[in-house]
This record gives structure tokens, sequence and C-alpha cells, in this order.
């Protein structure tokens, strides 16, 4: 497996991706099923913002300069969907807001992705080159495992 920190973010923004999908599949009614998902999408989230914050987005920012309105705008964006992510946590499934929040929710995280990806990801690769992008990964890797399960405990919740 690939310890590439370019790559390691990519495949994590395939897993929400996917679970987003199952989201917008699954049926109106189908409450533990959304509640099941909604729990991954805010494991998955927080565990990524937290590898992304402690990690990559410092790594980026040194060095390639040029990206740090990038960084600070995703470190908005992360404040946005962390704060997003508290709500859901406590709101019921059958809630007649739960759908809509997960909704937006999807909205800023895919706008966020495609950002990453398109706009600076290439830039950074460039910079960073492999090796470097290789030892970030394994740090970002050895990092997963201490990420904080709750999303207001990562650094963008009080950003």
């Amino acid at each position: 497996m690939s310890t590439d920190a370019i790559v390691l973010l990519k495949k994590d923004h395939k897993t929400v991706e996917g679970l987003f999908k199952q989201f917008e599949k699954a049926g109106e009614n189908a409450y533990e099923e959304k509640r099941r998902i909604a729990d991954s999408i805010t494991e998955e989230l927080t565990i990524h913002a937290y590898i992304e914050e402690e990690i990559f987005y410092p790594a980026a920012r040194e060095a390639v300069p040029e990206t740090k309105d990038h960084v600070l705008e995703s470190v908005e964006e992360h404040h946005v969907v962390v704060w997003m992510l508290s709500e859901l946590t406590g709101l019921a499934a059958t809630d007649e807001t739960f759908d809509a929040k997960v909704t937006v929710l999807t909205e800023n995280v895919r706008h966020h992705v495609d950002e990453e990806e398109d706009d600076w990801f290439p830039q950074v690769r460039a910079a960073m080159g492999r090796k470097r992008l290789q030892e970030l990964g394994q740090q970002m890797l050895d990092a997963r495992g201490r990420a904080p399960k709750d999303p207001l405990k990562l650094s963008s919740a009080t950003a």
C-alpha cells in the first residue's frame, strides 16, 4: 500500500464520497441506516481533518508558501464541517432537519475536496516530491489512531 500523503488523502475523499452516496440512496424512512452512515461519515471526516490539520497542512504550507491562503481557507471549511458533524452527532435521524444537515455537509465537503484535489494538491506534489510525500504519508498513517472521536476536539473547531 502506498504511503504517499496525497494518495492517502484522496483515498479518504473517495471513502467519504461513497458514504455520501449511500446516504443519498437510503430510503426516506431508513432512519437506522442513515444514522449508521452519518456516524461513519463523522468518524471518517474527524480522522481525516485531524491528519490534515496536524500533519499535512503545516507541511504543505512550509513546502509551498503560496498555498498559505488555500490552507487557511481549508481550515475554515473544516471549522464549518466539524460544527455540522457535532450537531449531527446528537440529532435523531428522525428529526426533520437531519437529512438537510447531511445534504449541506455533503455539499460543503464536496466543494472542499474539489478545491484540494484540483487547485493545490498538484502544487504540493510538485514541491515535495515522492520521498517527502511518502514520509508524510507514514506520519499521517501513524497519527490516525491518535485522532479524537469528537469533532469538536479538532483544532479547527476553535479556529
